[in-house]
C-alpha cells in the first residue's frame, strides 16, 4: 500500500472562506509526498478561492525518488509565480543534522517581509552568532553533506522496512521522504500505552500515532536515522520478541 491523497476531498474543504492551508511534504510522520501535479492542481484551486499556502519543506532534500532531477521531493517553489500566496517553509535541523540548533528560512512575498521581520523581532529576537555561523557553513558545503546523508537514510530506510514488513500485524507503506516509518501494529490500538510498555520492557522507543492526531491511534512512527543500521535491526528484534511474549 500507499500514502494517498484525496484530492476531491481537499478541494471541497478548502473553500473562499479557507484563509489558510497548511501542507507538509515530504511528511512528518508518514513519508508521504506530494507528486507535481498535485502541487499544481491544489495551487490552481487556492488561486481560485484566495487561499494563502503554508508549505512546510522541511524534510524537501531527505527525498528517496529521482524524478526531479535535482535530488529533492518536489516543491511549491518550482511551480509558483512571485505574485501567489504562497509561504515556504525551510529547517537545518534535518537535512543538515542540525536538530537543536533552532535555525530555519522562510521563502515569502515581498511584502509580507516587514511583518515578518515584526514577528521574529519580538518573539525570538535572533538566533545566535555560532549558530548563523553554522548555518552559512552549512549551505556552503551542502552539495557534500546531504547527498551523503540521503545515501545512508536510504540504506536504513530499506534496512528496516522490510523488516517490519515481515512482522505478524504490522501494516507499513514504504515512506518516500523523511526518516519516519510509520506503520499500524493490530490488536494495539492504545499506541501511548504501547509506546510506554515498549520502553519499560523491551528498550525500544517510538512514537506513538496518537501524538499527531486521533486518527492515528493505533500507528507507530519509528526514526529510522541511525548511525548504524545492525541498530536497526536490533530493535526490529526487540519488537519482534515482545510481540511473543504479549
Amino acid at each position: 500500500g500507499a500514502w494517498t491523497l484525496d484530492l476531491d476531498a481537499l478541494k471541497a474543504a478548502v473553500t473562499p472562506a479557507t484563509r489558510l492551508l497548511v501542507v507538509n511534504a515530504p511528511n512528518n510522520p508518514t513519508g508521504w509526498t506530494l507528486t507535481r501535479d498535485e502541487q499544481q492542481a491544489i495551487l490552481a484551486h487556492c488561486r481560485g478561492t484566495g487561499t494563502w499556502i503554508l508549505a512546510d519543506e522541511v524534510y524537501e532534500r531527505l527525498y528517496y525518488g529521482d524524478e526531479t532531477g535535482n535530488g529533492a521531493a518536489p516543491s511549491f517553489l518550482d511551480v509558483a509565480g512571485p505574485q501567489d500566496r504562497l509561504v515556504v517553509t525551510h529547517s537545518f535541523s534535518k537535512s543538515f543534522l542540525m536538530t537543536g540548533w533552532r535555525m530555519g528560512w522562510l521563502v515569502l512575498p515581498p511584502g509580507m517581509t516587514a511583518a515578518v521581520g515584526k514577528l521574529i523581532e519580538f518573539n525570538t529576537s535572533c538566533a545566535p552568532v555560532f549558530v548563523q555561523r553554522g548555518a552559512l557553513a552549512a549551505l556552503e558545503h551542502a552539495q557534500a553533506i546531504t547527498p551523503a546523508l540521503v545515501h545512508h537514510l536510504r540504506a536504513c530506510r530499506d534496512t528496516l522496512v522490510p523488516l517490519l514488513q515481515d512482522l505478524p500485524g504490522v501494516s507499513l507503506a514504504v515512506p518516500r521522504g523523511g526518516m519516519y516509518a510509520f506503520f499500524r501494529l493490530e490488536g494495539h490500538d492504545d499506541c501511548l500505552l504501547t509506546a510506554k510498555r515498549l520502553v519499560r520492557e523491551a528498550g525500544l522507543g517510538l512514537a506513538p500515532g496518537s501524538a499527531f492526531g486521533p486518527e492515528a491511534a493505533g500507528w507507530y512512527r519509528w526514526c529510522f536515522a541511525s548511525r548504524d543500521t545492525e541498530r536497526l535491526r536490533e530493535g526490529v528484534r526487540r519488537l519482534s520478541a515482545w510481540l511473543a511474549r504479549v
